[in-house]
C-alpha cells in the first residue's frame, strides 16, 4: 500500500507527541523529530512521513495529501487525539476506502476505548508499531499480524503481544527518511543548536520514575542497544548529507545507561570531531562525563524533577539530592552544561517543598531548565496514583491551545497554586542577574542566537501573561 505516516497537526505550535516525552505545547515553540514515524517510513517502499506540525502543514492541506494514499498511520497522543479522530474521519469522508491505523501511547494503554472512539480507525497498535503498520502496507491480514487490536462484528480482536525488538542493528536508519522527507531548518529546540538532528541509539528504559510515559507505555523497561559502529555509521551519513547542521542530539530515553557502552560510543565518535548532547541521568560518574566532553558532546537532558528527597522515593526517581549536586559540579567541570528539568505537583508536593526545588534549581545553575505541572498519562504509575486517591480533577490536560494546566488538586495545594508556582520558579530563575548576564553574552556574539532569543522571549511572556490571567481568576 502506499503509505503515508504522518504526525498530524493539532494545536497550534504543538508536536503531536511523535517523539515527544511530554506531549504538550511549549511555553516556546519546539519541534522533536518524528524519530518513532521514521522507522516503518524506512522499511515501506511507497511512504511518505509528513510531520507537518514543524512544517505548518494544516488540516486540510493534511487531509488533502492523504487522499492521494492508500493508508495512513496516524502518531496520536493523549492530548491530541480527539483532533485527530476528527482529521480521521474527514479523511474516511473524502476517501471511505483508505485505511487508518492509530499509533502511539494513548493507543496502546486505551485500545478498546480508541477504537471505539470512531469507525474511521481501522486498528491500533501495540507499543513498538514498527513491524506492524509494515506489514499491513505489505498486505499482510490483521489477524496475523501481532501487536494490533480491530473490532470485528463489534468486538475487540486482539491478536498476540509483539516482543520488544532485539536487535536494533537491523532496523534501518532514519536519516534518509529525514533528508528525503523533511526540511531540518523547521526543527527548533530552545537549548539545542539549530539547525539540529536527532535519533535514538537505544530503546527502553530501566528507570522506574513513575511519571514517565515512554518506558511504560512504548519503549519498555527492558534497555536494548544499537552497536557502536551502528551508530557511528549514522553520524557519518548525517554529518555527509545535512550541510550546516550545527548539533546531533541522541533523543535516548536514557543515553547514559551504561558506563562501559558510553565509553565504547565515545571511541567511535571521537575522531568523526561534531558536536553532540543527549540524555543523562545524575548517576553518571565524572570519567564518563569528560570521556563523552573529550568525543564532542556539549549539553545534558537531565531530570532533576525535584529538591525535596521524599519526593524523588515516592516517584521512585532512583536518586537523591546530594547526587545531583555532584553530578553538576562533575557536569561544570567536564565542561559540559546542563538543561534541567522540574515538576511541580508531584506526590508530596507542599509551598515548602517548592520552595526548596526553586532554591535548589538556583543552586545548580544549569544553563536552561524547564518547568513542567505534574501530567499523569494513562499507562503510568503516576495516573493510577492520581486515580486510587482521587486527586484527578480535570477531563482535560491542556487548555485550547494545547498548554498544560494541572491535572490535580491536592488537598493542601490547588491547581492554581501550581500553575502559580511554575511562573514563580521561572521568574525567579532567569530573572537573576547572573543568567541575564548569560543570555546576554550569547545575543551580542551571535547574531542568529539574538533574534532566536528575542523570539522564544515573546513568545514566553505572552504565555507568562496568559497564566497570570488564569492564576487571578482562580479558575480551574
Amino acid at each position: 500500500m502506499k503509505t503515508l505516516l504522518l504526525n498530524p497537526p493539532s494545536f497550534e505550535k504543538f508536536d503531536g507527541g511523535a517523539s515527544s516525552r511530554w506531549p504538550a505545547t511549549r511555553e516556546i515553540e519546539s519541534y522533536w523529530y518524528p524519530v518513532w514515524l521514521g522507522y516503518p517510513a524506512a522499511m515501506i517502499k511507497e511512504s511518505r512521513l509528513l510531520d507537518a506540525p514543524p512544517h505548518h502543514i494544516g488540516p486540510e492541506e493534511t487531509i488533502g495529501i492523504a487522499a492521494d494514499y492508500d493508508f495512513v498511520v496516524f502518531f496520536t497522543s493523549t492530548a491530541g487525539f480527539q483532533s485527530d479522530v476528527r482529521m480521521a474521519e474527514a479523511m474516511k469522508s473524502r476517501k471511505p476506502d483508505i485505511k487508518i491505523a492509530f499509533v502511539g501511547p494513548h493507543v496502546s494503554v486505551l485500545p478498546e476505548k480508541s477504537l471505539r472512539a470512531s469507525e474511521a480507525i481501522d486498528f491500533v497498535t501495540h507499543k513498538e508499531f514498527d513491524f506492524a503498520v509494515t506489514d499491513f502496507a505489505a498486505g499482510k491480514p490483521l489477524d496475523q499480524i501481532p501487536g494490533v487490536h480491530f473490532l470485528r462484528d463489534g468486538k475487540l480482536v486482539s491478536t498476540q503481544p509483539n516482543l520488544p525488538i532485539e536487535n536494533l542493528d537491523a532496523l534501518p536508519w532514519v536519516a534518509p527518511v529525514y533528508k528525503r522527507d523533511l526540511d531540518m531548518t523547521k526543527y527548533n529546540v530552545p537549548f539545542l543548536l539549530h539547525p539540529y538532528l536527532s535519533f535514538y541509539t537505544t530503546r527502553g528504559c530501566p528507570a522506574k520514575c513513575t511519571f514517565c510515559l515512554w518506558p511504560q507505555t512504548m519503549s519498555g523497561h527492558p534497555w536494548r542497544t544499537r552497536s557502536p559502529q551502528h551508530v557511528a555509521g549514522e553520524v557519518e551519513y548525517v554529518l555527509q548529507n545535512f550541510t550546516g547542521l550545527k548539533e546531533i542530539f541522541f533523543d535516548d530515553d536514557t543515553f547514559t545507561f551504561s558506563k562501559g557502552r558510553v565509553l565504547e560510543i565515545c571511541k567511535v565518535l571521537k575522531p568523526l570531531k561534531f558536536t553532540w548532547s543527549c540524555t543523562s541521568r545524575v548517576l553518571t560518574d565524572y570519567e564518563t562525563l569528560r570521556a563523552m566532553k573529550d568525543a564532542g558532546c556539549r549539553l545534558l537532558i537531565v531530570g532533576f524533577e525535584s529538591g525535596d528527597d521524599q519526593i524523588l522515593k515516592n516517584i521512585k526517581k532512583g536518586a537523591n539530592v546530594e547526587t545531583a549536586r555532584r553530578f553538576v559540579k562533575d557536569a561544570k567541570r567536564a565542561g559540559i552544561v546542563i538543561h534541567g528539568d522540574f515538576i511541580i505537583g508531584l506526590p508530596g508536593e507542599t509551598k515548602e517543598t517548592i520552595r526548596q526545588t526553586i532554591k535548589f534549581a538556583k543552586e545548580l545553575d544549569c544553563e536552561t531548565i524547564q518547568v513542567s505541572v505534574a501530567h499523569a498519562y494513562p499507562g503510568t504509575e503516576l495516573y493510577d496514583y492520581f486515580m486510587e486517591n482521587n486527586l484527578l480533577s480535570r477531563n482535560h490536560m491542556a487548555d485550547e491551545a494545547g498548554h498544560q494546566l494541572p491535572m490535580a488538586n491536592f488537598p493542601h495545594l490547588s491547581g492554581v497554586e501550581m500553575l502559580e508556582a511554575v511562573e514563580k520558579f521561572y521568574g525567579d530563575y532567569y530573572f537573576r542577574p547572573k543568567v541575564a548576564a548569560r543570555i546576554v553574552r550569547k545575543a551580542i556574539f551571535k547574531s542568529d542566537e539574538r533574534k532566536r532569543l528575542y523570539k522564544e522571549a515573546r513568545e514566553y511572556l505572552s504565555l507568562r501573561a496568559k497564566r497570570r490571567q488564569i492564576v487571578r481568576s482562580g479558575q480551574l
